[in-house]
């Protein structure tokens, strides 16, 4: 049979609907693709950008993250069942004694015996699929690589990109070309979202005029 058309094929993004010719003059273009499902591919207006979807939704919610904290406080969600995490004593010791500092990141942890925490409440925005075991057990890691720092929020920007992380869109997820070209417009309104929350690069971008050379066109 003949093949289906881009369109109609998973991860393919239509190209002849005006809103999405209109996208093409975006900084970060109209989604065209996703590939592996790590990578979006869309168009420019002169190129081509390649964004990796985990590295980017980490770096978009880092700043929400930030910009809640700063605007009174992170909003929580209550875990409709509270978590046992198993941790050594001394990383239980650490996260208990920043508990107050912690709960005003959103997440609330309690004692629950010895070398283990009990998580009621994550930041509401990791969503309901974080991985809360995986996410206290880096944030007491980060807790003991800060040392005994006075004020947490000092080094807010290590902890907050530990939660970023797990509230973030996974590399192997499909989306939708709604969902990447969303996530498009949101890397093009935020700050610092060219990099990861460790630094690295979210996007790549190729002019056109790069890939003529690469093809000896010019």
């Amino acid at each position: 049979g003949l093949e289906a058309p881009p369109a109609a094929r998973p991860g393919f993004a239509p190209s002849s609907s005006g809103a999405t010719e209109t996208a093409v003059s975006h900084p970060l273009g109209a989604a065209r693709a996703q590939v592996h499902n790590t990578y979006i591919v869309a168009q420019t207006a002169d190129g081509v950008v390649i964004v990796d979807q985990h590295a980017a939704h980490e770096r978009l919610t880092h700043e929400r993250l930030k910009a809640a904290l700063l605007d009174g406080g992170v909003k929580r969600q209550a875990l409709l069942l509270p978590e046992v995490v198993d941790l050594d004593d001394a990383d239980a010791r650490r996260l208990l004694a920043r508990a107050d500092e912690l709960a005003e990141l959103g997440l609330v942890v309690e004692p629950f015996g010895p070398g283990c925490v009990v998580v009621r409440e994550t930041p509401a925005l990791l969503g309901a699929k974080a991985d809360v075991k995986g996410l206290v057990r880096d944030i007491a890691d980060e807790l003991a690589e800060l040392g005994d720092a006075p004020v947490l929020k000092e080094k807010l920007d290590a902890v907050v990109a530990r939660m970023a992380c797990h509230g973030s869109v996974r590399a192997g997820r499909a989306l939708g070309v709604e969902e990447m070209n969303a996530l498009l417009r949101q890397m093009e309104a935020t700050p610092h979202s060219g990099q990861c929350s460790h630094g690295r690069p979210t996007y790549v971008e190729l002019k056109l005029s790069d890939i003529e050379k690469l093809f000896g066109r010019k």
